[in-house]
């Protein structure tokens, strides 16, 4: 019998379901502001994307290479980063349309208490902060996720096991 192999766009999404519900449990627990959270979370995220690689290896039966490995492994990081994109375009604008401003509240807080003098900011600068914080926002997630699971592909892809193969397909003798 054939093992039945999972798809790089099934194991993406997954991915991001997962982290979907971990966002939106942030989000209404406030961890979301929470600076261990999110380095947790990036550690949780990098360990994730080391198991795409090994499980597909593994449903292969080890008959792979390193760049088989990785391309599996960063198909599955493109789909989890497209789909995290639309989830972030509909989080930033729909879901939770305050965070933005409570964000750049919570960094004036933050930097009044380290000392530094802030002036209060008009009404035409917190909408241009605003701006740039949505667009830094999508434009560095999908970067940053990207970014990430490059780094679990490749440590999954250099730690799961593989048969080592002829390239010519010559029998050892």
């Amino acid at each position: 019998m054939e093992n039945k192999i999972t798809t790089h766009i099934t194991k993406g999404l997954i991915i991001a379901l997962i982290f979907i519900v971990l966002d939106i449990i942030a989000h209404l627990t406030g961890l979301i502001f929470e600076q261990w959270f999110g380095y947790t979370v990036l550690v949780l995220a990098v360990g994730v994307f080391i198991w795409p690689p090994m499980q597909y290896g593994k449903e292969l039966n080890n008959d792979v290479t390193f760049g088989n490995l990785f391309t599996h492994g960063f198909k599955t990081t493109a789909v989890f980063a497209c789909i995290i994109f639309v989830y972030t375009v509909l989080s930033i604008y729909f879901l939770f349309p305050d965070f933005v401003e409570l964000m750049i509240q919570k960094q004036m807080e933050k930097a009044a208490a380290a000392g530094k003098d802030i002036p209060t900011p008009s009404e035409e600068g917190m909408q241009m902060a605003k701006k740039i914080t949505r667009i830094v926002m999508l434009a560095g997630g999908i970067i940053g996720n990207l970014i990430i699971g490059t780094i679990g592909s490749l440590i999954g892809s250099a730690i799961a096991k593989k048969n080592p193969q002829d390239p010519f397909g010559n029998q050892s003798i």
